[in-house]
């Protein structure tokens, strides 16, 4: 059986969360205090950082890199695109997502940001989430009509819009329709810990 070692209030968590419901397999979740992260975390993961994910004599960390493995290891529903060229522009995506709103994000995360680097953050994650609206105009989900590893991406910082105090634009309508989509999908719901919904009342 899988073990995610998952920070209660951590984005980067509840990404594999998602996932994990999101295929309904067997798994077990290990909560974990983003602020008082135990010894045994650095062992698995240098970096000590969350999440981490053990199965048998395999330990994996970094959102991305673990979703990917619960992808091919567990096929339906398949979140990453089954064509090369497809699932190389998700990549690619995902990779952006990573520079250009969650590098923010970590900023924003590590309660001791200057006010001035926690402003810049918040103004660069506005500015880039607004310029991604049109495609939400058109389309249901980021790749078109199916639910996939792009959106389980986004996901957990649309959720923390409020908690991060970013205010969108009028204009940015159509993500925030887009963002309650995926607010309402069982698995989502399901991945949320009593910390994370409480950052939305």
């Amino acid at each position: 059986m899988m073990t995610l070692y998952s920070g209660t209030t951590c984005p980067f968590s509840q990404r594999s969360r998602i996932v994990l419901y999101e295929k309904g397999m067997d798994f077990q979740i290990v909560d974990v205090d983003v602020f008082n992260l135990p010894e045994e975390i650095a062992v698995m993961n240098p970096y000590n950082r969350l999440p981490v994910l053990v199965e048998r004599d395999l330990t994996l960390h970094e959102s991305n890199i673990i979703n990917e493995y619960i992808d091919e290891r567990f096929p339906h529903p398949q979140l990453m695109p089954p064509e090369p060229v497809m699932r190389s522009r998700a990549r690619l995506f995902l990779h952006r997502f990573e520079v250009e709103l969650f590098s923010h994000v970590v900023t924003l995360e590590s309660g001791a940001a200057a006010k001035g680097l926690a402003d810049k953050a918040r103004v660069s994650l506005r500015d880039s989430l607004v310029q991604i609206v049109p495609i939400f105009v058109k389309q249901k989900f980021m790749l078109g009509e199916d639910f996939t590893m792009l959106d389980v991406a986004i996901a957990p910082l649309l959720w923390r819009l409020d908690h991060y105090q970013i205010q969108l634009p009028k204009q940015a309508a159509p993500i925030l329709k887009y963002a309650e989509r995926i607010f309402s999908r069982p698995a989502f719901i399901d991945s949320m810990t009593p910390a994370e919904k409480a950052m939305r009342k």
